[in-house]
């Protein structure tokens, strides 16, 4: 057993010095960069950050939900419901913060209806998220209508001083409401989850929920509230599409990135920080293939066969990329032991 330990604990150094060493390379090419073009550079990381918006709202969505034993692949329907009644909302109110409200109540609607059929239908929770999924492509197409325009979307916000430090400040202190609230959602859910007696409890249920039982814990009803919690966080993501990414609805709009949003969630070891990590590869490469079509006729020669490619296939990068992250870690990562078991109380 001590052999193991050591030779777990040897590989896990390993593990954190091959992380910071590729990351520190990653901020030595950032620099160089900027130097070079900071605008440019300027432009991709703030694209980087929005795009892997709706992807860490889902991640987190995914991540309340499982971290308390509950399965939820229905992020995806989630986010797409929320993104149409949101729109609809704005069409009729003209009001951004109702909009926004609506989509954090159907998000939260949504979610309970998980939990009804997961947790006290005992409905398999696989196909409980596959309903959803379902439901929200047929739902959102029959009633959406063509033509329908909204009263504008949220646009950046800049903070004073802040946002005018070198690369950082245009990054991360000029953005929509929705992407700031990301960014501090994700050190709340953290905080919460590894620094409190919810957390605490919250794991516990999602480890061992009969041990949980024994020490006074709710664990159905803790199971009922995390994934109620879940689908508004996936709510918030589907408000970000219509609400401040387009401004307007389209059917499917949310394009899959619901599951690339469990992706991450799993490449992050189910913890938020770890998840933004894997949200953010994934807006880096959706922003470089949008940048690939965008300059096709301008790339240097040795690039010249990039913009040979059909448009199709450059725009597949970001899902191959999602694809290989997968193969490589959801091997290795450990769910929480109680994920997708329904408990009934003895």
């Amino acid at each position: 057993m001590q052999i193991t330990g050591s030779i777990a604990r040897a590989a896990t150094q390993r593990t954190r010095w091959l992380t910071g060493g590729l990351l520190g390379a990653l901020a030595i090419l950032i620099l160089v960069a900027y130097a070079r073009a900071p605008q440019a550079t300027t432009a991709v990381l703030t694209s980087t950050i929005r795009q892997s918006t709706p992807i860490i709202l889902g991640a987190l969505a995914g991540i309340m939900c499982e971290r308390s034993g509950v399965v939820n692949i229905g992020i995806e329907g989630m986010m797409l419901i929320a993104a149409f009644l949101g729109f609809l909302v704005n069409v009729w109110t003209g009001n951004l913060l109702l909009a926004i409200l609506g989509a954090l109540l159907a998000g939260g609607i949504v979610g309970a209806f998980h939990a009804l059929m997961a947790i006290s239908l005992k409905v398999d929770q696989i196909i409980a998220g596959t309903v959803i999924n379902i439901l929200a492509l047929g739902f959102t197409g029959y009633f959406y209508q063509q033509g329908l325009t909204t009263q504008g979307k949220l646009v950046p916000v800049e903070i004073p001083l802040l946002s005018s430090i070198p690369l950082l400040g245009p990054v991360l202190f000029a953005n929509p409401p929705i992407t700031y609230l990301s960014l501090v959602l994700i050190i709340v859910i953290h905080l919460l989850l590894f620094r409190t007696r919810w957390g605490l409890r919250t794991r516990a249920i999602g480890e061992h929920p009969a041990a949980a039982d024994t020490v006074g814990i709710a664990v159905n009803r803790m199971r009922y509230i995390n994934v109620i919690i879940g689908g508004m966080l996936a709510g918030l993501a589907g408000g970000f599409l219509s609400l401040e990414s387009v401004g307007s609805f389209e059917r499917n709009m949310t394009n899959g990135r619901g599951f690339v949003a469990l992706a991450v969630m799993i490449f992050g070891k189910w913890t938020p920080f770890g998840a933004w990590g894997g949200a953010l590869l994934f807006g880096f490469a959706n922003t470089m293939q949008s940048q690939i079509q965008f300059m096709q006729n301008r790339l240097p020669p040795w690039l010249a066969w990039v913009g040979q490619l059909p448009p199709q296939f450059i725009g597949m990068l970001p899902y191959l990329l999602t694809i290989a992250v997968l193969a490589g870690f959801v091997g290795r990562a450990r769910p929480p032991a109680a994920l997708g078991k329904v408990y009934e109380k003895e």
